[in-house]
C-alpha cells in the first residue's frame, strides 16, 4: 500500500509547516515547558533558559503570543511588572512536548556519553556520519532541573 503524499504547494500544508516550524524551534519548546507549571516574569524566562539573548526571549514570547499559545499581563506598578502564561492553546502544546522534556531529561546522560565517544573516533580518523553536529545541552537543559525532578 502506498501512501499519498499531500501537496507541499497546498496552502493548510504551508500552514502546517510554519507551525511545526515554530514548535520545532528550541526556544519556543524550552519556553513552553518552563511556562507549563505557571505563569512568569520575562527575568525569570531569561534566567532559567540559559544562553538565550533578550532580544530572542521577546522574539519567541511575541511570536507565541501571535500565534494565541502566550498571553502578556501588564501590572500598572512601578516598575512595571509584565507576566507571560499558557493560554489553553498554549497548555495542550505543553502536554504535547513534556513528554520530550521528560525523554530528554531521562536520556541526557546517555547522549552526552554517545557524543563524546563519537567525537573521540573522529579525532582518532575515523570518519563521521554527515551531519553529525555538536550542541549545548548542559545550557539548554539548564532550566528544566534534573531527571524527572518534577520541574518543568
Amino acid at each position: 500500500m502506498t501512501m499519498q503524499l499531500p501537496d507541499p504547494n497546498h496552502q493548510d500544508c504551508r500552514a502546517i509547516s510554519s507551525i511545526l516550524a515554530l514548535v520545532g524551534d528550541k526556544w519556543t519548546v524550552l519556553i513552553v515547558v518552563l511556562l507549563g507549571d505557571g505563569p512568569k516574569r520575562f527575568n525569570e524566562i531569561k534566567r532559567m533558559v540559559g544562553g538565550i539573548s533578550q532580544r530572542m526571549l521577546t522574539f519567541t514570547l511575541r511570536g507565541l503570543e501571535r500565534d494565541g499559545l502566550v498571553t502578556r499581563t501588564v501590572y500598572p506598578t512601578t516598575p512595571q511588572r509584565v507576566d507571560y502564561e499558557l493560554t489553553k492553546l498554549g497548555s495542550t502544546l505543553w502536554k504535547a512536548v513534556e513528554p520530550l522534556s521528560f525523554w530528554a531529561r531521562d536520556h541526557v546522560v546517555e547522549i552526552l556519553d554517545s557524543r563524546e565517544r563519537f567525537d573521540r573516533k573522529k579525532k582518532a580518523g575515523a570518519q563521521p556520519l554527515a551531519g553529525a553536529r555538536a550542541s549545548r545541552p548542559a545550557q539548554i537543559m539548564s532550566g528544566l532541573g534534573g531527571p524527572r525532578s518534577g520541574k518543568t
